[in-house]
């Protein structure tokens, strides 16, 4: 007597843990129309447009770039909890110099940028302090400069070029931040595909131990990749202060809580090792969405946080029981 083979059965959890761009891309759909349908009802007027398309990738530009630096963190097995803070910075360089001209404007946002990347770098990288105590501990020292300096300079209005740069749109629905969103995503994920860097990012989180025995100098690759998030960081506070046309200390703070949670929506394991940019993007995506849907139902801040807390607290425990059960 033959027995016949039960049939595989299908497992959402296996599903998301293997194949995170297909069903991320389906929840992104389904999320689209959901959110047609409640808009529909309260206003009776149509999201699913092509302006809204486009504006939905112009907000997810910021939130893309900020997960971006984000990103390259966690695959080392950290989390950076200064990069709202950091963006907030390059914010206020950006007003701060706009008289100067916008070049110089935005070199000195990067740069400020850089300056802080390098300073989590050192800390985590060379001094081993925990990833979390010294971002948050420069997260603090930067916020405190930032409230003493915005008592002592004046904030002016955006450089034009900025402006345009992060609220505006060529050929009508094509918003200006994907020139720089689009270029920096496509070199991220090709670097960690195809790259000797890419490879060790994914290496020290995997086995920091087994890589430094390899002859990789860990610290090294450390301190690129917290120079790189920051940077990163920097470059969406210049979008944000484009889009808002104005600097204040809250401007990033609404990021920083997302910024982890499109990482871990899109794949990206908090112990390190695995994941990858291509879902966080994918992550931003489905947040801006929902975060426009939680606009519509006039959901309050406090709400939106415990829901971005939650979605970080299941998915991390979804690819973490299926990664143990491989």
């Amino acid at each position: 007597m033959t027995t016949v083979p039960a049939e595989p059965r299908f497992d959402v959890r296996r599903t998301l843990a293997e194949k995170p761009a297909l069903v991320l891309t389906f929840v992104f759909v389904a999320l689209f129309v959901a959110t047609d349908i409640v808009n529909r009802v309260q206003s009776s007027e149509a999201f699913i447009t092509r302006t809204q398309v486009s504006t939905t990738f112009l907000y997810a530009a910021i939130l893309g770039l900020i997960a971006a630096g984000q990103t390259l963190v966690m695959l080392t097995g950290g989390v950076d909890l200064s990069v709202a803070t950091t963006a907030t910075a390059s914010a206020f360089m950006i007003s701060s110099f706009a008289r100067d001209g916008t070049v110089v404007a935005i070199l000195v946002a990067l740069g400020v940028g850089l300056g802080i990347g390098l300073i989590n770098g050192t800390g985590v990288a060379i001094f081993r302090v925990n990833a979390l105590i010294m971002t948050l501990g420069v997260s603090t020292v930067t916020l405190g400069a930032l409230t003493v300096y915005s008592q002592k300079r004046f904030l002016a209005q955006a450089p034009d070029f900025v402006v345009t740069l992060g609220s505006e749109r060529f050929l009508k629905y094509i918003p200006y931040d994907l020139l720089v969103w689009a270029p920096i995503a496509a070199l991220i994920i090709l670097g960690l595909r195809y790259s000797g860097f890419g490879r060790m990012i994914y290496a020290v989180g995997d086995n920091p131990v087994a890589t430094r025995l390899a002859g990789v100098r860990n610290w090294q690759v450390l301190l690129t990749v917290y120079a790189l998030c920051v940077l990163l960081s920097a470059a969406a506070g210049i979008l944000l202060v484009g889009f808002n046309n104005a600097a204040d200390l809250q401007i990033a703070a609404p990021f920083l809580l997302p910024s982890v949670a499109a990482v871990v929506i899109g794949g990206t394991s908090i112990f390190g090792g695995v994941g990858g940019y291509a879902g966080t993007i994918l992550g931003a995506l489905i947040l801006t969405l929902l975060d426009s849907l939680l606009t519509i139902l006039d959901a309050s801040q406090a709400v939106r946080q415990i829901l971005y807390g939650l979605i970080v607290l299941v998915l991390a425990a979804i690819y973490a029981r299926a990664a143990a059960s491989d």
